[in-house]
């Protein structure tokens, strides 16, 4: 019998004193090589906070998901889901999987709203129709939509880090690949939950990266992995770029100031926003597509 952290060299599970099968199912291996897979795009965005790192982060939850789907298929997972169907960690598992649908639609509607709005002002800056004032009053409107967005960003963030307190369960009477079970959905919620952390504070316009917290079993690689460029970069936000040129073009209204923002330069960030958006969008999309098709598998197989 070998313990669970045989399965992964890495590994540092709470459950990690506990025994596993000596020839554990190869599904278990590739959902953690995807976890640490997150991890090792954490360590190295570390110092470039930017959409195509938030991109990257995504894409490689969509890959541990669709892993998570085919460890759903198995015979032995769906017969320790049926032994288990009536204790609190199934429960806690269905709950977990409706927390991701929340927070993973609140934040396509984020990016959706922010996009229109974008769009919209563009529009307008071509055609400029109103005249300056016009023009003026739909940045601000634009401003104040921001404001709505964070706000509801907030309120995610809030029910995200609340939701990252992880309970305990007994092992008693548990088999070995229950408990393995346990520990890797734990894991993979704990991981999902982080990635939309970082996903929600950068629509948000924070210009510093979310560490990730709540890893049990990738600590260590966390701790001791060394980035092989650690130079500062420069930290792009697209949402913040766009709320910053387009809150000095207001401003130098209201001052009447004979200094002009270049509005080529504020049209060319709105397209970045824009592009930005709907790149992570359709990442989300997907993402959101899996997550629902994992929480049907699950509930079917709970209903047989």
């Amino acid at each position: 019998m070998a313990s669970a952290s045989a399965l992964n060299p890495k590994s540092n599970y709470h459950i990690r004193s506990i025994s596993l099968p000596s020839k554990p199912h190869p599904l278990f291996q590739q959902c953690e090589d995807h976890l640490l897979r997150i991890a090792a795009s954490d360590a190295s965005s570390s110092s470039s906070y930017s959409s195509s790192s938030i991109s990257q982060k995504l894409s490689g939850l969509l890959d541990l998901h669709n892993c998570l789907n085919e460890l759903f298929q198995l015979p032995l997972t769906q017969e320790a889901f049926v032994r288990e169907q009536n204790e609190k960690w199934v429960d806690e598992l269905l709950d977990g999987s409706l927390r991701l649908l929340d927070v993973c639609t609140a934040a396509k509607d984020a990016l959706i709203h922010t996009k229109e709005c974008a769009r919209e002002i563009q529009s307008i800056m071509r055609r400029r129709r109103g005249g300056k004032s016009g023009f003026t009053n739909e940045v601000r409107k634009y401003l104040a939509s921001r404001k709505v967005v964070k706000k509801a960003v907030c309120k995610a963030l809030g029910t995200l880090r609340t939701s990252q307190k992880k309970s305990t369960f007994s092992s008693t009477n548990k088999d070995n690949v229950t408990v393995a079970l346990i520990g890797v959905l734990r894991e993979v919620e704990a991981v999902s939950l982080t990635v939309f952390e970082s996903l929600l504070s950068f629509i948000s316009g924070a210009k510093s990266a979310s560490k990730m917290r709540g890893w049990s079993f990738v600590s260590k690689l966390m701790l001791t992995k060394k980035v092989g460029c650690e130079e500062d970069k420069t930290e792009i936000n697209e949402f913040a770029d766009v709320d910053a040129a387009l809150s000095s073009l207001v401003c130098q209204e209201t001052s009447n100031s004979d200094s002009m923002v270049d509005s080529e330069n504020v049209q060319s960030e709105l397209q970045q926003l824009e592009m930005c958006s709907q790149d992570l969008e359709e990442g989300l999309e997907c993402l959101f597509r899996r997550l629902i098709k994992n929480r049907v598998s699950l509930l079917n197989t709970l209903s047989n």
